[in-house]
């Protein structure tokens, strides 16, 4: 019966009493199969942690840039390790570096959240800050405002061209 409309019977619980069997196209199953692993695993995100170090005296502007590439790194949904390095007399006074580090975690609130509390390390003091989103919702939604982009910049070169196409036609 499967030859005649060219499928293949395939047995889908053998351990079953009596064993059920289905009449089907076997490769486009397998085929499908494949496809649904593929999506899945292009739809994967590994988080990666980047590392922003500081200085125990850092300048305003300088804080602001570094506070910046934190925002920018959260924002795209991945984990930031924060470093404070000490270098000489600096190691006699790591309240210092709390300090900075919890300056650090409150004006970044809104982009992510604390995740390991600021702790030594030989020489340095260092805080992970992760994001509020994972990376795949970061990741969709910067899709999703770069196509809305797209569409608003040919929106608007559309009606450049139309206007100059009636400009040309009253001349």
């Amino acid at each position: 019966m499967a030859q005649e409309i060219d499928l293949d019977l395939v047995e889908v619980s053998p351990g079953s009493e009596p064993p059920v069997c289905k009449l089907m196209d076997f490769g486009k199953f397998k085929y499908e199969a494949a496809q649904k692993i593929r999506e899945a695993r292009k739809n994967q995100t590994n988080t990666v942690i980047k590392t922003v170090r500081f200085g125990l005296k850092i300048d305003d502007h300088d804080y602001g840039t570094k506070k910046g590439q934190i925002e920018r790194f959260l924002k795209a949904g991945d984990k930031v390790k924060v470093m404070v390095q000490f270098r000489g007399r600096e190691q006699s006074r790591p309240e210092l570096g709390v300090k900075l580090l919890q300056k650090v975690a409150e004006e970044v609130t809104e982009f992510g959240s604390v995740e390991s509390s600021p702790s030594a390390d030989g020489r340095t003091l260092v805080m992970v800050i992760a994001p509020l989103r994972n990376k795949a919702e970061a990741k969709a939604e910067a899709k999703r405002l770069a196509d809305k982009q797209a569409k608003v910049t040919k929106s608007v070169t559309s009606t450049d061209e139309t206007k100059d196409s009636a400009a040309e036609t009253a001349e």
